[in-house]
């Protein structure tokens, strides 16, 4: 039985050794490819604060409101889709010091496409003495796909390193025997108080005129960008 045993024991020594050697003998070659890219912003979020207290002619939280409705309908933008009331439990409910003032002010939510349009917006509403507009977040619509399309260029240049590094060598590299996902990264920008990120144009010079020309918003890209790594078996 003793015999039996130690048998056992030394048929198990030499085959983790076996296999152990094994792994260590398998040649392979590890690198690291990182992609990033550039894109513009396409879903704008902005803040509408209408407040009978703001408008110099003392115009009522409704009149505002129809006269906000009306620019926003003469801009084609889908109300129903993209215009939201934000209620008094939001994160806006600072704004509101007292019952009295919840009356007298409402806050709408507004997502649009385009720097263009958001500076129509902000112009639209200027003329109508709505002057309380804010962008608060950027972000961009298709970022989850624009990822995955990343780390698939990634490895491919993780590839195309690994066949470079072996050339000299006169070897080839075979399949891929790992894969990790280093590093994923995607910029959604929350802007907070001084807008971060935007730049606008005519503003300042056209506030006092209720906006006779439209605002000129400049949005900075956002980059998104990917790490990968990846161990591919030398032939």
């Amino acid at each position: 039985m003793k015999n039996i045993l130690l048998i056992l024991i030394g048929f198990i020594t030499i085959q983790t050794f076996a296999q152990n050697k094994n792994f260590i003998d398998q040649p392979f070659l590890e690198t690291i490819a990182e992609i990033d890219t550039l894109v513009t912003p396409d879903k704008i979020h902005l803040v509408i604060m209408l407040n009978e207290e703001d408008n110099r002619n003392r115009k009522s939280t409704e009149e505002l409101e129809a006269s906000m409705l009306r620019v926003l309908n003469s801009l084609k933008i889908d109300l129903e889709k993209n215009l939201s009331l934000l209620d008094y439990s939001s994160d806006f409910k600072k704004y509101f010091l007292s019952g009295q003032k919840i009356l007298k002010t409402k806050m709408y939510s507004l997502i649009v496409n385009d720097a263009q349009t958001v500076g129509k917006v902000m112009a639209g509403l200027e003329r109508e003495e709505i002057s309380n507009v804010s962008i608060t977040k950027t972000e961009y619509s298709e970022s989850d796909q624009l990822l995955l399309n990343l780390k698939a260029k990634a490895i491919l240049k993780a590839k195309q390193n690994a066949e470079k590094m072996v050339q000299p060598l006169n070897q080839k590299i075979g399949k891929a025997i790992y894969i990790s996902d280093l590093e994923t990264a995607s910029i959604t920008s929350q802007l907070q108080g001084k807008v971060a990120g935007v730049q606008i144009r005519g503003y300042s010079s056209i506030y006092g005129s209720r906006a006779k020309e439209d605002i000129v918003i400049d949005f900075e890209k956002m980059k998104f960008s990917t790490k990968v790594k990846v161990k591919f078996i030398i032939e």
